[in-house]
């Protein structure tokens, strides 16, 4: 089959109807790129890896029906495109491509006779997905004040920041936190002087836990972020040298050994959710500054590098903002100078040029989400050497406000990341 149906293929709403008597489901879920289908039968087809092409039978009788539906929710990502094998389509020939780029789609196929050929009774989404509550509020913890700290600062749904909280698990900075299990938290990593590779769980009303032993091999200057369903990622940073492993973080808070990364090895790169379940990992450097991305795909798969955009930076922090949006924020250029630009990341994972700096110039800032759509990156330095506790608020559009006066223990090297459901 070639060429395209485009708009001559019929678009069908409302509530899909039952399935002739009879139909036989097939247990086997379908993941390969290519499957041939029977009539009488339904199948479920997985596109998450990769594109199906399913082909009809190559004859048929009136009354045949087939259904095939989105196992996985990903034919939006990889489609699934029809090859009606000879036989006419809606009465269109062989020579179209019938495709379905919806995720969540169901398709309801019943052949009619030798001129229209098979028909879909329904090809519309068969209910809508699961959608999390947003983030409400966010913790900033851990840091370097002149000495190794372990303090830690809640964010309200409205982006103030509480005092200090006496601090709980192993005094340390330059470690690295994300999202997991929808509304907690994880701190791994970093170092004391030395390295090591202790976590720290915080539940949904923002308690820091005490240490988890290490798993992974200890590092810091590393990465973290939230992916997929409830899911969260440690990648990159210096473990002596630099690094592109990787630790995944499951649901319910385990830290996973060291698995193979992808990219160039690399620290002090920020990361932060993207689109739907995917993550974006940028800058850092390797010798030099850059502005290469790792995109993360909603199982936790790093990319090879990509070209990012803007200036190359090292300490460049991130955060999720809007819908689907992540901003990148401050660090430290190739010259060795702190700046305050920023470059927002559209839904695709793609990285805006450089907007103008409105807060002070710093770096070894940390950032994270808030109050559902918006974002803040607060304390760091100036210079490596003397502590801010200066914030700035991002709104859901992703513009940077001015700063705000400090609250909590000023210091740098610190990480955060967000938590809770509840406003």
């Amino acid at each position: 089959m070639s060429g395209t149906i485009g708009s001559n293929i019929l678009s069908h709403s409302g509530t899909v109807a039952e399935t002739a008597a009879g139909l036989n489901w097939v247990s086997t879920v379908v993941t390969a790129s290519t499957v041939t289908v029977e009539a009488g039968n339904g199948y479920w087809i997985n596109t998450t890896s990769n594109a199906c092409t399913i082909t009809l039978p190559a004859s048929a009788e009136a009354g045949d029906n087939i259904v095939i539906v989105d196992f996985a929710r990903t034919w939006g990502t990889n489609s699934v495109t029809l090859d009606s094998n000879g036989l006419n389509f809606q009465g269109n020939d062989d020579t179209y491509t019938v495709e379905y780029t919806t995720s969540g789609q169901s398709v309801n196929l019943v052949y009619s006779d030798s001129t229209k050929g098979w028909i879909p009774l329904e090809d519309d989404v068969v209910a809508e997905e699961p959608v999390a509550p947003a983030i409400q509020r966010g913790i900033f913890a851990f840091g370097y004040t002149g000495s190794y700290t372990n303090i830690s600062n809640l964010v309200g749904s409205n982006g103030v920041i509480g005092s200090d909280v006496t601090g709980v698990g192993t005094a340390r900075g330059f470690m690295a936190a994300a999202t997991y299990g929808g509304d907690k938290a994880i701190f791994g990593f970093g170092t004391t002087g030395s390295l090591t590779g202790v976590t720290n769980l915080v539940n949904s009303s923002g308690v820091v836990a005490s240490d988890t032993s290490a798993v992974g091999t200890a590092k810091a200057d590393l990465s973290a972020t939230g992916y997929g369903d409830n899911l969260a990622i440690f990648a990159f940073g210096n473990t002596g040298s630099m690094s592109n492993s990787r630790n995944l973080v499951s649901s319910s808070g385990v830290v996973a050994s060291d698995a193979t990364g992808a990219g160039t090895a690399t620290q002090r790169k920020g990361a932060a959710r993207y689109g739907t379940g995917t993550a974006i990992i940028a800058f850092g450097e390797n010798g030099g500054k850059t502005s290469k991305k790792n995109l993360v795909s909603n199982t936790g798969v790093i990319a090879s590098d990509a070209t990012g955009g803007g200036t190359a930076l090292t300490s460049h922090m991130a955060a999720q903002y809007g819908t689907g949006t992540a901003i990148f924020a401050f660090g430290q250029n190739a010259a060795g100078n702190m700046v305050g630009t920023s470059n927002l990341v559209n839904s695709s994972g793609a990285i805006a040029s450089d907007v103008s700096a409105v807060g002070t110039a710093r770096n070894f800032i940390a950032a994270t989400n808030y109050g559902g759509d918006k974002a803040i990156f607060a304390y760091g330095t100036p210079n490596n050497s003397s502590n801010l506790s200066t914030s700035n608020l991002v709104n859901s559009s992703g513009v940077v406000g001015s700063d705000v006066s400090g609250v909590g223990t000023a210091r740098w090297a610190l990480s955060a990341a967000g938590y809770s459901f509840s406003a």
